[in-house]
């Protein structure tokens, strides 16, 4: 019973946690210049502002619960300064507004040389040093197994959630044309229980319930983790191409997380491991961007017919099946190539829209749908034109 009281008094704690209502503000702003970008490029916004802001709260707790519970019983304790060093590098980071500096590889594993770099030169800060005296060879290895289970988490998230709902943009590519592409930024909050050495809070927080055990007690520590995420997709469906990106954060994190296990008994591997997690991470990126820049832009103008950049939800584009990266080769029986003949197409029939689509697997459908009034009058779909009146305008 007295843990469970421990545990309440612990969870009470993170709701005084700064970092979990700077999240909230952060997720705010992201939905916030999401739907002003939308707007200026599409005059429509395809989810509502605060789509960020439920991602944020929602997608993150469960995998947090999960790895909170691993973390319990394995047992791993890490140190108090490394958690408040984790806070100030993440906040100093998402002043750059950009959440994918907010990976775990770079928060976490910054956080961990920052420590590490403490605790082997001697350096005395006066006002932590109660905190830092506590840093040991000991716990630090459980620093680098965190930043493992937080890349797990991460590489989950991308996966998972980053896929999905991604936002439409337009570009130039590099011969002047009007482009499409897609772009997801997310940040996630990653709600975790940790285990500090009970006497690493008797300076800084004397009110901490603290866990007795042989080796001299444990104290629970909730901690509002932040995960971010941000890519720009050119040329692949934008789902497969955060994916691609999900996948081998995956895969970084497991070598991470087997590499700083090696730590308990080699504390050498939990240097190399967070060296692997940020060179790791860094590398993703890089190699898909240059990748992706070098490839055609997937959502251009083709010969056969107006490619779907995105679909409004609830639109009668979206409850008629359409999917992003469709092409619309014929409205009402009318071929079309450009958005002008598109609009004209669907005043033909203002009850009843039938449209022959190509998927982006190359295969032809059709799909049909009655309309009601009051409803989008371009069916929900975003798309770009290719006319000079624009080319001239934007160019000047």
């Amino acid at each position: 019973m007295e843990w469970f009281i421990q545990l309440g008094k612990g969870l009470g704690a993170f709701f005084f946690n700064p970092l979990l209502y700077l999240g909230l503000l952060f997720a705010v702003y992201l939905g916030y210049i999401r739907v002003k970008r939308e707007r200026k490029n599409f005059t429509i916004r395809v989810k509502d502002g605060w789509f960020e802001f439920r991602t944020y709260i929602k997608k993150g707790w469960l995998l947090g619960l999960i790895f909170s519970i691993v973390a319990f019983l394995i047992g791993f304790m890490i140190p108090l300064a490394y958690v408040f060093t984790l806070t100030v590098v993440t906040v100093i980071l998402s002043i750059f507004l950009k959440p994918g500096a907010l990976s775990a590889a770079y928060t976490f594993g910054i956080s961990f040389f920052i420590i590490l770099a403490i605790e082997y030169s001697g350096i005395e800060l006066p006002i932590l040093q109660g905190i830092l005296d506590q840093v040991t060879k000991e716990v630090i290895p459980g620093a680098a197994l965190l930043t493992g289970f937080l890349l797990l988490i991460e590489g989950n998230l991308i996966n998972k959630s980053a896929s999905q709902h991604t936002s439409p943009k337009l570009v130039r590519s590099k011969r002047g044309l009007r482009v499409g592409i897609h772009e997801s930024k997310r940040l996630w909050l990653i709600p975790m229980l940790v285990l500090i050495p009970s006497n690493a809070l008797s300076i800084p927080i004397d009110f901490w319930p603290i866990v007795p055990t042989a080796s001299g007690g444990f104290t629970f520590l909730f901690v509002p983790f932040w995960l971010g995420f941000g890519a720009q997709i050119r040329s692949q469906h934008p789902e497969r191409g955060v994916r691609v990106i999900g996948k081998q954060v995956t895969i970084l994190g497991t070598i991470v997380t087997f590499i700083s296990a090696v730590g308990f008994w080699y504390p050498i591997a939990s240097i190399v491991a967070v060296g692997i997690a940020i060179i790791g991470r860094i590398l993703i990126s890089v190699v898909y961007y240059v990748k992706d820049d070098a490839q055609i832009f997937y959502f251009s103008r083709g010969n056969q017919g107006i490619v779907v950049l995105d679909i409004i939800p609830g639109s009668p584009a979206d409850k008629m099946g359409l999917q992003i990266g469709d092409v619309i080769r014929t409205v009402n029986g009318v071929q079309v190539q450009t958005t002008q003949q598109y609009y004209e197409a669907l005043q033909l029939n203002r009850a009843y829209c039938k449209l022959e689509v190509i998927d982006d697997q190359g295969e032809n459908r059709l799909v049909n749908r009655a309309l009601y009034e009051g409803e989008h009058h371009e069916l929900g779909v975003i798309t770009f034109e290719m006319d000079s009146k624009w080319e001239k305008k934007d160019i000047s």
